[in-house]
């Protein structure tokens, strides 16, 4: 039992660490992109298949749900305080690495719609990183979707582990 309090406690703060991480890194190069970018003027990087393109987006994925800004700030809060609230019961290192990177993520783009214009809960988000055909988006949003394979990973390998003992469990009883 002791030893898995401690891993909750070690999970926990590798948690909060990454979060902050990935937000903090999220939001200083978003400045830099704010000062080194014009809107809606392309920078390309590699042929017109990936450039930087700075626009402020107060909707979601795809711009979706611009009318609607204040729910995915509301949302967002709620992811991050839930993943705060879920630390001390991951005990997988994977599952604590989806969950650090969603959740710092959703902190990252939390801020912009706290902090940014066009004032507070109703913030955009700023994004710069556009690829190909694909949306315009961001760090943040690149380790949501990162943090997201990973913990999808991380349960089905925990599920297809757990099956594997106790079908071992099975044989050895049979």
């Amino acid at each position: 039992m002791e030893e898995t309090t401690q891993t909750r406690g070690r999970w926990s703060w590798f948690i909060l660490g990454i979060m902050a991480a990935v937000a903090a890194a999220d939001q200083v190069v978003k400045q830099l992109m704010l000062s080194q970018l014009e809107p809606g003027v392309p920078v390309y990087l590699i042929g017109d298949w990936f450039r930087l393109y700075l626009l402020f987006n107060p909707g979601a994925a795809f711009s979706m749900g611009q009318g609607s800004t204040w729910i995915f700030t509301t949302i967002q809060l709620a992811f991050v305080l839930g993943a705060l609230i879920a630390a001390p019961r991951i005990t997988g290192r994977f599952e604590a690495l989806g969950l650090a990177l969603i959740a710092g993520g959703a902190l990252g783009n939390l801020l912009d719609r706290l902090f940014r214009e066009p004032g507070f809960w109703f913030g955009h988000v700023v994004d710069y990183i556009s690829v190909g055909n694909f949306a315009v988006f961001n760090i943040a949003d690149a380790a949501i979707t990162t943090g997201v394979a990973v913990f999808v990973a991380a349960v089905f390998a925990s599920e297809y582990a757990a099956g594997r003992t106790e079908k071992r469990g099975q044989a050895d009883v049979g």
